[in-house]
């Protein structure tokens, strides 16, 4: 008997220590694509500075964002591994190799991304940023730690501050019963709080993820070579060229004939020219097959996601009014392998992965779309330690979000694990079914108009400038710019 209960806790050791070793894998692999994804946009100036207590500050840091960034990918991560791990195990039932699949691994992912984007959110991230802001107390001895102290006493008295303020709003909402608990800070406090950030990160994405679905439209067609109807490539690419020719002349010039131009205007226009010149080149340049095919069949899948995405909102609204179990809740056992979390098998699993990844792609672009948040938008080599903490926080909070937006929508029926499902107002019918209501509206809003609109504009820009002589339609190519070109040509 003394036998089988050591082997059992030998097992339980081994599986604890196996689980262990796989998240610290995983999260290590997330540290260093994320270290490389900020690198490629911090602003090098600020880390080739020469004070010595300035760089340390600016690294330290720099490894705190890493840290939230990789929390971020990880909390994205979530529900696609699960539902996959799932359909790895309903494959393989008695694998040898998927033994280390299990639930309590899946479990305990859940546990540590709610533990660390929390403490991401709350501490680490404002610490960052008091930490760039600070020099230290007045008369104190200049260094590092004297940073420290000023940014601990800095976040100690913002932490009074918001609890304060979850303090008063519990008291406000729940008639005074918080006032009872005022000691209770992690059993009421925290989970309040977090509660709150929750809510406040899925009407983000409320926001953010419908008007990101339609700007996916335009974001996607700039990256490919679009099908222009009755298009002459070779003679806009001769246009271009030759205003392009026209404006390089005016500006290596030093004749006084243009000596009253505006030259900053002048040099604006023969960028635009220049990258119009290049996006010809690009046109010219793609097979028939890429510049015909490919742009209509990426944004015929754009929109096919983007349907079967409100379809399956839809029909989780009917589900609401006439079944229970489709509230959002919390799954406290994960029994992985048992049945499939689609009606459609492993292929409504891959569908599901997919809708949520390109929720999450879509929440992003409709952010720094967004007008408020557009100055937000990273630039290569040129983001300052302030915008980026700005922008981990942001990604955070529709990271953390995102498992809890996508149960919500009933876009899977994996129900939330850990933590993530005490959030109370996830049992209120009402708001639940509101917000699915309102998705459904504004995602068809969004689409409706960008596709009405683009649809117009490429008719008019098809049949109705090239009705007009060439040199009258094409606008970019200003007549006074031919006439200056065959004048110097006569000169």
């Amino acid at each position: 008997m003394e036998t089988d209960d050591v082997s059992v806790r030998e097992q339980l050791f081994h599986d604890r220590v196996r689980e262990i070793i796989i998240c610290i894998q995983l999260f290590v692999c997330l540290y260093i694509l994320s270290y490389l994804i900020l690198t490629h946009f911090r602003k090098n100036a600020e880390f080739a500075t020469d004070d010595i207590e300035d760089a340390t500050v600016n690294k330290i840091v720099l490894w705190l964002c890493t840290f939230t960034l990789s929390v971020s990918v990880c909390a994205v991560l979530l529900l696609p591994i699960s539902i996959l791990s799932n359909e790895v195990l309903l494959t393989f039932p008695h694998s040898y190799y998927m033994q280390w699949l299990n639930g309590s691994l899946i479990h305990g992912l859940w546990n540590l991304v709610f533990l660390f984007s929390n403490l991401s959110l709350v501490f680490l991230m404002p610490f960052a940023y008091f930490f760039t802001e600070s020099e230290g107390f007045t008369g104190s001895k200049k260094g590092v730690m004297a940073r420290v102290y000023e940014t601990a006493v800095m976040l100690l008295l913002l932490s009074l501050l918001v609890l304060g303020i979850v303090w008063v709003a519990s008291a406000l909402l729940q008639h005074n019963a918080a006032r009872e608990n005022l000691y209770d800070l992690w059993e009421y406090y925290l989970p309040y709080l977090y509660s709150c950030i929750s809510l406040f990160g899925v009407l983000l994405l409320l926001l953010c993820t419908p008007r990101g679905m339609a700007r996916m439209f335009s974001v996607t067609g700039s990256l490919l070579v679009k099908p222009r109807l009755l298009e002459n490539v070779e003679e806009s690419m001769d246009c271009a060229l030759l205003e392009e020719a026209a404006l390089s002349r005016k500006l290596n010039s030093n004749t006084s004939c243009w000596l009253g131009l505006n030259l900053q205007g002048m040099k604006s226009e023969f960028v635009s020219v220049q990258a119009m010149r290049k996006a010809l080149e690009m046109r010219r340049k793609a097979s028939p097959w890429q510049r015909n095919l490919g742009y209509p069949l990426v944004m015929l899948v754009l929109l096919a996601l983007t349907v079967v995405c409100v379809l399956m909102v839809c029909f989780h609204v009917l589900e609401l009014l006439f079944d229970e179990s489709a509230m959002p809740r919390q799954m406290e056992d994960p029994h992985l392998g048992l049945a499939s979390f689609s009606m459609f098998g492993s292929l409504g699993a891959t569908v599901q992965v997919v809708l949520i990844l390109y929720l999450m792609a879509s929440s992003v672009v409709g952010f720094y779309s967004s007008p408020l948040f557009s100055g937000m938008l990273p630039r290569a080599q040129d983001t300052t330690l302030t915008q980026i903490i700005g922008n981990c926080v942001s990604l955070l909070v529709l990271s953390s979000a995102l498992p809890v937006f996508s149960r919500t929508l009933g876009i899977t029926r994996f129900d939330l694990l850990g933590d993530f499902g005490r959030y109370n107002w996830l049992g209120n019918f009402h708001i639940v079914f509101l917000y699915n209501v309102l998705f459904v509206g504004l995602t068809s809003a969004c689409l409706i108009n960008t596709v009405t609109w683009a649809v117009q504009r490429e008719l008019i820009r098809a049949f109705g400038l090239h009705r007009l002589p060439f040199t009258v339609a094409r606008s970019a190519i200003p007549f006074r710019l031919l006439l200056a070109s065959g004048l110097s040509k006569i000169q």
